[in-house]
């Protein structure tokens, strides 16, 4: 009885042993899989399939898109004075910076350039809607125009500070990173703001508001806009720290700019190695 058992037993041993060779074949063989499909795409597409990167780009661009909606009012906070936009736009550059600390300048470029055009396209959209003629009955055309009917000059404002703001501070942090081995992450997201913010702001505030407001305005809202900016990412970095830290781990790659070309104009375009 014991022999037959113990017999029993070893038979259950044999067949769990077996299920879970079974099970680590079938998972290393997705793997596997998924490991040659990566790189076959990284082959055909010099591009890596990351988890995270869709999220963060699509965050990305809806603080941008939402920001140039929100600019076309002025508001009073405390003592700042700045368009509303600058509440929500801060977001951008910590998003910018998360984007090039991980990933690299080239993925971070990808997502400043669909951004860029993700608002070109919602400038022309409001615009063409501003134009049609209103349905009989509907009377909020004149407040359509008045809020929306500056999208175009702010949207245009906006895209070029976008432009060279966000590319600087890509850049810069890459550089940066290089130039340090990865050390010193708070001195290299802040000090790269300070640079693309400082650029961003003045763009901006020019473009969107010259003549618009008396010059004593527009000194302040760049004042207030561009201490607001700073302040809110220096206020954000051990979040930001602690989301590039974590992105790191789980996407497996932590990218150094050594080798990178910087022409911010090669959108979509596989670099030659």
């Amino acid at each position: 009885m014991f022999i037959t058992i113990m017999h029993d037993n070893h038979i259950c041993l044999y067949i769990l042993i077996a299920l879970l060779l079974l099970l680590f074949y079938h998972n290393y063989a997705i793997f596997i899989d998924n490991k040659r499909r990566i790189e076959l795409n990284i082959q055909v597409t010099g591009f890596t399939n990351y988890r995270f990167f869709d999220i963060i780009v699509g965050l990305f661009v809806a603080v941008l898109l939402i920001s140039n909606i929100a600019s076309t009012k002025i508001v009073d906070i405390w003592r700042f004075t700045f368009d509303g936009g600058t509440i929500l736009f801060p977001f951008s550059y910590i998003f910018g910076d998360i984007l090039t600390e991980v990933y690299g300048y080239k993925q971070s470029r990808r997502a400043i350039w669909i951004g860029f055009l993700s608002a070109v396209i919602m400038s022309l959209v409001l615009g063409l809607v501003g134009l049609i003629s209103p349905a009989e009955g509907w009377e909020l055309q004149e407040a359509y125009m008045a809020i929306l009917g500056q999208t175009p000059r702010i949207v245009t404002a906006s895209l070029v500070a976008y432009f060279a703001g966000e590319f600087s501070n890509s850049y810069i942090l890459a550089k940066m990173k290089v130039l340090t081995g990865g050390k010193w992450l708070a001195a290299r997201t802040i000090g790269s703001t300070v640079v693309g913010q400082g650029i961003d702001t003045l763009i901006f505030v020019f473009i969107a508001f010259y003549g618009v407001f008396p010059q004593s305005l527009l000194l302040a809202i760049i004042v207030s806009n561009y201490i607001f900016k700073v302040l809110l990412e220096v206020a954000f970095t051990p979040l930001t720290y602690k989301i590039i830290n974590s992105l790191k781990k789980a996407e497996g790659v932590d990218y150094y700019d050594r080798k990178t070309n910087f022409n911010p104009f090669l959108f979509f375009k596989r670099e030659k190695k």
